[in-house]
């Protein structure tokens, strides 16, 4: 059976602007990916009247209703009261509950006053499954209602609700059906999404089980090939011819399958070869190095970067040539590739990369195009600098152009074409 999915989100703060849903945007990508679709979100005030009229409308065209905020100690937290009333059910007190809320006071919120209105958190609805909360106090429930629609009530705090909707509901969500949802990713750069979805569209017609979607990522595109089946070891089966079509394809521009994020890939790999990698940013600012070093274990093979907004500094912390500077101007071939040379050679890596540019939204008076981007990358065996232009919207071309660098470094650690 497949199932219909309706988010609830409950939240005065919501309406006002004051804090990003993350809730609905976390469980509606884990709810794809269990094969549940999600056809609406919804989002309510701390009203109990229109949060029952937002039920009462989710319950006739959803299979599940998840709602998300309002289950706190606080008088507006309402959301359980107003959901056991629209189905009839009795709140009763857990008295587990009600001590691990206590327990949590004492030892996690360091002794922090415990007042009574907290004991409202462990009223829930008669014969639910209870989700313990294990980074707050309220905890979340599932039940069955009417016309058997399922609920599951969520805390609103975005940690707890994903550490709970992970935990506690995605098994039981994976119980109601006898086969399971089983994915791989395509991750690309190279082609747009546009592109990729005219190239591969007889293909993703075609298929009924598995399926093959495209998603735009900024500056890049992920496909998602999905099977159901009651195994894994069915689900791959069904999966691997169509791993390959996909892949003869598309070639050289899937980077990786199942590694998301180019980073990750270069980062993996540099350690399986025993490489180390530099970096040199002008236009970029640090990006590069920022997305290496957000990854645990980096220092393995990344051995640092160099952000040379001036032209002094280029000069000064990488060898680059002020003569050549003033002759060819920063934003050029030759800069880039000296910058990638003199990263390379003040830490000593195996590989450097140097990346020079315009961002925008003024030009420099020298070259005219805001989005102009040379990228170079400076091994012992060769030296290639690439020429890119990247439109001009500024947080694009950083973006794409640190995006560019990175696949360079793929490429030549694979030995594709640059």
């Amino acid at each position: 059976m497949s199932y219909t999915a309706e988010i609830i989100s409950v939240g005065t703060e919501l309406l006002l602007g004051n804090i990003t849903n993350t809730d609905a945007r976390d469980i509606s990508q884990i709810l794809s990916e269990l094969g549940i679709n999600v056809y609406y979100h919804t989002v309510v005030g701390d009203n109990p009247e229109r949060l029952k009229s937002a039920i009462d409308v989710a319950k006739k065209r959803a299979d599940i209703l998840i709602t998300t905020g309002g289950l706190g100690p606080t008088y507006d937290d309402l959301t359980k009261q107003t959901l056991a009333e629209a189905f009839g059910k009795k709140l009763l007190f857990d008295e587990k509950e009600a001590e691990e809320i206590r327990r949590y006071f004492s030892e996690s919120l360091h002794k922090a006053q415990f007042t009574d209105n907290n004991y409202q958190q462990a009223l829930l609805p008669e014969g639910c499954t209870v989700f313990h909360n294990c980074c707050g106090t309220a905890p979340g429930c599932a039940f069955t209602g009417e016309g058997g629609v399922r609920v599951i009530m969520l805390p609103g705090p975005p940690k707890e609700c994903l550490s709970m909707f992970q935990s506690c509901a995605v098994p039981y969500l994976k119980a109601l059906s006898d086969s399971g949802i089983y994915s791989h990713n395509f991750y690309i750069f190279g082609k747009g999404e546009s592109a990729v979805e005219d190239q591969l569209r007889p293909l993703m017609l075609r298929l009924k089980n598995p399926t093959l979607a495209p998603y735009a990522k900024e500056g890049e595109v992920r496909l998602r090939l999905t099977a159901k089946a009651k195994s894994a070891e069915e689900a791959e089966a069904l999966m691997q011819p169509v791993l390959k079509e996909v892949g003869d394809a598309l070639g050289d521009i899937v980077y990786s399958i199942d590694v998301e994020t180019l980073e990750r890939t270069v980062l993996g790999l540099l350690k399986e070869k025993g490489l180390t990698l530099a970096a040199a940013e002008s236009c970029t600012g640090g990006l590069v190095s920022k997305r290496l070093t957000d990854i645990p274990g980096a220092s393995a093979s990344f051995l640092g970067g160099a952000v040379t907004y001036s032209n002094e500094a280029k000069a000064a912390l990488l060898g680059v040539n002020p003569e050549d500077i003033e002759r060819c101007g920063a934003v050029s071939e030759t800069i880039a590739v000296q910058m990638a040379d003199g990263i390379r050679k003040v830490l000593g890596s195996d590989i450097g990369i140097g990346i020079t540019g315009i961002a925008g939204p003024a030009t420099d008076g020298v070259c005219d195009e805001v989005g102009t981007v040379y990228a170079a990358l400076s091994a012992k065996d060769r030296t290639v600098c690439k020429l890119l232009h990247l439109g001009n919207d500024r947080s694009r071309i950083r973006t794409t152009a640190a995006n560019h660098a990175l696949d360079m470094v793929r490429r030549y650690l694979t030995g594709k074409e640059l």
